[in-house]
């Protein structure tokens, strides 16, 4: 995901390839980057963020506690930290870092070709300068939508964050089904491919409700009549909305441990994991890395990584 906003920041011209800085472990996987970007790649997560006007967290949760120590206490009031990390919320971050200028954001896969939507929050320290940082950091990607609630930020990781996963499930067990109609597999997955593409864009462009599009095409009697009353028969309703909450409940449980690791505020903590039911420089690889933008008053990089990690924006000028 760092990697993908690299990306974007570069084929948006929002930043020179200079102003970005990565933090990366692994020797060969600064050089790729480095190589492939023409971005400064670092060992050093501290290296990375002391001259950053912005600086991406996008590490593992289970990494973020070792990366936060790194960078605790050594970031200054004028920078701004944007995490991407799934599940760690402002109270975690604040402290673990000691920094209150953060963003909490969740975007989603198909931000790596820039048609992802990104949800959020800001804490109140955060100034209006630093916010359009953040848009524009997080538009690289695609949409983005601010919210003045952290708790949607949880709740957009359990639909858009997780919901690719959703569509592309769905997305397999067509193709299954029409090779098991007798399809071939190419074709059977440029059917599916089409028509959920050509579905959305339908939705979208004629902003209707779902249910009024789905009886345009289910006649009384007919073949989709028929497919719905099984999809129906099969709770398809309530699975999608049980594997939404799954989503959310972990989502939440993610932040507790966190929180718990720290000993912040364990009963809130726990409070929170029993709501009711009703994841810069730059790469996505297994060891992790990050990304950076740039900002009206300059721009920058950032860099992480799953073992270390963090992302950098500097200012112009320095």
């Amino acid at each position: 995901m760092a990697e993908s906003i690299i990306a974007g920041l570069l084929r948006g011209k929002l930043v020179e390839p200079d102003r970005i800085v990565g933090s990366e472990p692994r020797p060969d996987r600064r050089q790729e980057l480095a190589s492939q970007y023409g971005v400064r790649m670092v060992a050093s997560n501290l290296e990375a963020a002391s001259d950053a006007d912005v600086i991406l967290l996008s590490v593992k949760p289970q990494t973020l506690t070792k990366v936060g120590h790194e960078l605790g206490g050594h970031l200054r009031p004028e920078q701004l930290v944007v995490s991407i990390v799934a599940g760690a919320n402002c109270n975690v971050l604040t402290n673990l870092l000691d920094h209150r200028e953060v963003v909490r954001s969740m975007p989603n896969t198909p931000a790596q070709i820039g048609r992802g939507i990104t949800v959020w929050y800001a804490t109140p320290e955060v100034t209006e300068l630093q916010c359009e940082q953040a848009r524009i950091l997080l538009r690289a990607l695609g949409t983005d939508l601010q919210v003045e609630d952290e708790r949607f930020v949880e709740m957009a990781t359990a639909v858009s964050g997780t919901g690719p996963a959703y569509v592309f499930l769905v997305m397999e067990a067509l193709i299954d089904a029409a090779v098991h109609l007798g399809f071939p597999r190419h074709i059977a997955h440029d059917l599916v491919i089409e028509t959920l593409e050509g579905s959305t864009a339908f939705a979208k462009a004629t902003a209707q409700h779902p249910a009024v599009l789905r009886n345009m095409v289910t006649s009384p009697g007919g073949t989709s009549a028929a497919a719905i009353h099984e999809l129906e028969s099969g709770r398809l309703r309530t699975v999608l909305s049980e594997a939404v909450w799954a989503s959310y409940r972990r989502t939440v449980e993610l932040g507790a441990d966190l929180e718990k690791d720290l000993g912040l505020n364990e009963g809130q903590a726990q409070g929170s994991a029993e709501r009711p039911s009703g994841n810069g420089a730059a790469g996505n690889a297994p060891a992790g890395n990050g990304a950076a933008g740039n900002t009206p008053a300059g721009n920058g990089a950032a860099g992480n990584g799953s073992r270390s990690g963090a992302s950098t924006v500097r200012r112009s000028g320095r």
